[in-house]
């Protein structure tokens, strides 16, 4: 049965954080392991080179120990044959028969292969075996006879046919001296194995017959190899001291060796120059070695030390990564949208447990800023009642559950009486108490828990009734308008209020969308208050242009889908060099089959309509897009774009040109806001706060068409903006019409004096263009410079400008249109 195996996901090292851990633990005790294993060997090594020239010493010790052992055992031999009884009735009888055998045999029993009878004289009387070998025993029994003479007996070392040989001297006496007994054996290769298992080292003779002949290398424990290298060493001459450890090469491996003279006895009676060298030796690359056994050992224990490593890494790493990888779910969650589930881990005392708190922290403070963004997103915040848009949601989910189930439903739009009297009678303030007031008794006579009263915008109020038909809807219509025949009490204040209601059902009159819907209650409503009449089913007989108005509004939907708006510029000018400074970006509808639509066919009906919005944020994505390319043509131009009533009143306008801000990377400068008088005076007062926040977001912004409208000076003061621009029915006739041109200059002065940049449109030709110089108008904008045009056609007209206008710096502009 095979092992089990730790498995890993195939995650982990992905280049994780449980990865990056593991490795640096075993990278860790790898480190520790090598540098261990470095320490051992440069120990071992260190120890073991400072020890070598003690153990060659040793070496030595231990061979001249066994010499000695060996030249007893000749000595005993030698004795045993002097004492021997028949050997010396032999002798003192000259039986030279009986002497030879006794030599032989005697020789033979230790071993001996040279045994000689000498006379006292020490020559040579008989001898063992063939006399071959006589002259050369003769000249070392002849020295070794000069050194016993002192002592009684003598042993040395004798080259005999070039071998080196163990001889000893011992005399005979009966009881005088009677002659001396001669024996010797070579030195073979026992020596050399009894030196190796004592003490591990090698033993190598080297001999040299004569001075001028090379070593040789007799007996040698190393292979032949090494044993030839070591012969061809230089050595010192015979006789020099040989002083410890010399180190040499052998075959490209390190030795340490300590030379021996073992010097011969004389051979053929003079010296010439044999000598014998006995060399130990052992391989310093051996000796600093890590041994085998303990490398295995050392293998074993890093070997063991991973495994335990590893296991304890990867506990390690799951403590650590574990709880991380749940956070990051918990991020990914928040990332989401879930705010609901908490987060774990919170029970843990450490530092992942303070992170895992931070996370929960987080997700509860994410969870109510989301809320909070919900509910502006969502619900009015002055009523708290729904806003327009949730709605239209709740508008077009209603429409969905009745087409599913058979059913119908009624949107009732309801838009106050003199709202904008009492907010300037009676102040802002007042007028929030009151839209209040109008919220609270809306949301009383609508019973139902089913239905829903919303403020759409400004004093515009709407109500769903689902699960109605007409009589049900007009009955809720004709209550409500009663209530607001009974005037609101608001402190020490009643207010008279009327209201206009509009009534459209569904499937009655539209089977269309929440927007149909809506426009229809809208006709309704507009129709009401028209009449005066209170509430007021919609009537298509009395929309005259109904059928039409569906069809326009779904082509324009369709249009803004479909790719058929076309965005146009009209250049505006600085009056000072006639440099162009910006263009002002307006629509064109280029239908599939009516041709090109003039803008006063589509543009007030999305006003009346609230298509006006979906217009508006199609120029400014498109501007945005403009802007861009223009930049990277070099052309840093401010680009002007028309705010209407609806779009002011927008309270999600700044969070809207926000996000398309971000999505295409376009700051906020390179934008002028357009916005007419009449648009601020609808609702000044939320006018003025969705002005403030725009102008905070670095737009700049500008009151078009001044002087068709009903705002006081005093009033202007207080809004954020940056210029004026002149209606062009002043401008048009200003050269012709005194009262225009007083009317033009008093403009330009007054918006100086406030700190304004001023801008006329509607030059037409060069005599214009003069007067406006003369009076210190900053911009103008007309046809006598150019026409609205399209993008392309704007950028060759921009170069040619460029090209034309610098002759004309000081006076009317060459007109290219």
């Amino acid at each position: 049965m095979s092992p089990p195996r730790l498995s890993l996901p195939t995650h982990w090292f992905a280049g994780s954080l449980r990865s990056r851990v593991i490795a640096l633990f075993l990278g860790l005790l790898a480190l520790v392991q090598i540098a261990s294993f470095g320490a051992i060997s440069a120990g071992l090594s260190s120890h073991a080179r400072s020890t070598l020239p003690a153990q060659l010493e040793v070496g030595q010790r231990v061979l001249k120990s066994l010499l000695d052992r060996r030249a007893q055992t000749l000595v005993e031999g030698a004795r045993l044959l002097a004492a021997d009884y028949g050997f010396r009735e032999a002798v003192l009888s000259e039986d030279a028969e009986t002497i030879a055998s006794a030599l032989e045999n005697h020789g033979g029993r230790i071993g001996a292969t040279e045994v000689a009878w000498l006379g006292t004289d020490f020559r040579v009387v008989a001898t063992a075996g063939a006399d071959g070998q006589r002259g050369e025993l003769a000249a070392a029994a002849a020295e070794l006879g000069a050194r016993a003479a002192a002592g009684g007996q003598a042993s040395g070392i004798a080259l005999v046919d070039a071998r080196p040989h163990q001889m000893v001297l011992v005399p005979m006496k009966a009881p005088v001296l009677a002659g001396w007994v001669l024996m010797g054996f070579p030195i073979d290769d026992q020596l050399g194995r009894d030196m190796r298992e004592l003490s591990a080292l090698n033993l190598t003779l080297l001999i040299r017959e004569d001075r001028g002949r090379p070593w040789q290398a007799r007996l040698s424990t190393l292979d032949a190899e090494h044993a030839a290298q070591l012969a061809a060493q230089r050595w010192s001459p015979h006789g020099e001291a040989l002083a410890g450890m010399r180190p040499v090469t052998l075959l490209g491996e390190a030795f340490g060796v300590h030379g021996r003279w073992l010097t011969p006895l004389a051979s053929g009676g003079s010296d010439s120059g044999a000598a014998v060298l006995a060399i130990v030796s052992l391989s310093i690359d051996a000796a600093t070695r890590t041994p085998r056994e303990l490398q295995f050992m050392l293998l074993a224990i890093t070997l063991a030390g991973f495994a335990v490593f590893a296991i304890g890494s990867v506990y390690t790493a799951r403590h650590v990564t574990t709880p991380l990888r749940s956070l990051g779910a918990a991020a990914e969650r928040l990332g989401a949208g879930d705010y609901a589930t908490p987060v774990h881990g919170l029970q843990r005392g450490d530092e992942i447990g303070a992170l895992a708190q931070s996370f929960e922290t987080m997700r509860v403070n994410v969870a109510d800023k989301d809320a909070q963004i919900r509910r502006l997103a969502y619900w009015d915040t002055l009523t708290g009642l729904p806003n327009r848009v949730l709605f239209r949601d709740a508008v077009g989910d209603s429409i969905a559950a009745a087409a599913r189930g058979g059913g119908s439903l009624a949107v009732l739009m309801l838009d106050l009486d003199r709202f904008k009297h009492v907010n300037e009678v009676l102040g802002y303030h007042f007028g929030d108490l009151l839209l209040r007031g109008v919220g609270e008794r809306l949301t009383q006579e609508v019973l139902r828990g089913q239905d829903m009263v919303a403020r759409l915008s400004g004093d515009e109020f709407g109500v769903l009734l689902r699960d109605a038909d007409a009589a049900l809807a007009e009955s809720v219509a004709q209550r409500i308008a009663h209530a607001f025949q009974r005037p609101l009490v608001l402190g020490e204040h009643k207010v008279d209020l009327g209201a206009g209601i509009g009534v459209a059902c569904w499937p009655l009159h539209t089977t269309g969308d929440a927007d149909t819907l809506l426009n229809r209650a809208e006709v309704a409503m507009i129709a009401a208050k028209r009449r005066a009449s209170g509430a007021l089913l919609y009537d298509a007989a009395s929309d005259a242009g109904s059928a039409q108005t569906l069809s326009l509004l779904s082509e324009l939907r369709h249009a803004v889908e479909h790719g058929e708006l076309r965005l146009v510029l009209q250049p505006k000018l600085a009056l000072g060099d006639g440099q162009v400074v910006g263009a002002e970006a307006l629509v064109r509808w280029q239908h599939p089959q009516r041709g090109l639509v003039a803008p006063g066919s589509f543009i007030p009906f999305a006003e009346q309509t609230g298509f006006i919005r979906v217009l508006t944020m199609w120029v400014f994505e498109e501007a945005a897009r403009l802007w861009l390319a223009l930049q990277a043509h070099g052309a840093l131009l401010k680009l002007s774009v028309n705010l209407s009533t609806r779009d002011l009143l927008d309270p999600e306008l700044p969070s809207k040109f926000d996000a398309l801000l971000v999505r295409h990377r376009v700051p906020a400068e390179a934008f002028c806001l357009e916005i007419t008088e009449s648009a601020i005076m609808d609702d000044p007062q939320r006018a003025l706060a969705t002005l403030n926040r725009l102008s905070a977001m670095g737009f700049r912004l500008s009151i078009d068409d001044f002087g068709t409208g009903y705002s006081s000076l005093a009033y202007l003061k207080r809004l954020p903006v940056d210029e004026l621009k002149i209606d062009q029915s002043f401008v048009r006739n200003m050269e012709r019409d005194l009262d225009d041109a007083t009317i033009v200059r008093s403009t330009i002065d007054l918006a100086h004096n406030l700190g304004l940049t001023v801008v006329a449109e509607g030059v037409e030709n060069a005599r214009t263009w003069d007067l406006l110089r003369e009076l210190r108008c900053d911009e103008a904008q007309g046809y006598h410079m150019g026409k609205p045009m399209p993008v392309a056609e704007f950028r060759k007209w921009s170069a040619l400008w460029e090209q034309r206008r610098r002759p004309f710096g000081k006076s009317s502009p060459m007109r290219l249109h």
